[in-house]
């Protein structure tokens, strides 16, 4: 009992910390983009980055319900 729970709390803590650094990468990828293409200006990025995860959210299953748990 007690090896299962700390294999799954591990497994877990392993989980968060991979989307925290894949999140993180992405989001230095996302401002070298915005730095070198728009001269530093968020507004497109922004814009942009919303329209795209608006896609990807509606995509799978061609609705927006993840959103009604804002």
């Amino acid at each position: 009992m007690r090896n299962n729970l700390i294999r799954y709390i591990s497994s877990r803590v392993t989980i968060v910390v991979a989307l925290v650094l894949v999140w993180r990468g992405i989001w230095y990828v996302l401002d070298f983009i915005d730095k070198t293409v728009f001269s530093g200006g968020h507004v497109f990025t922004a814009l942009g980055g919303i329209v795209l995860g608006l896609i990807i959210l509606y995509i799978p299953d061609k609705d927006l319900k993840e959103i009604e748990k804002i």
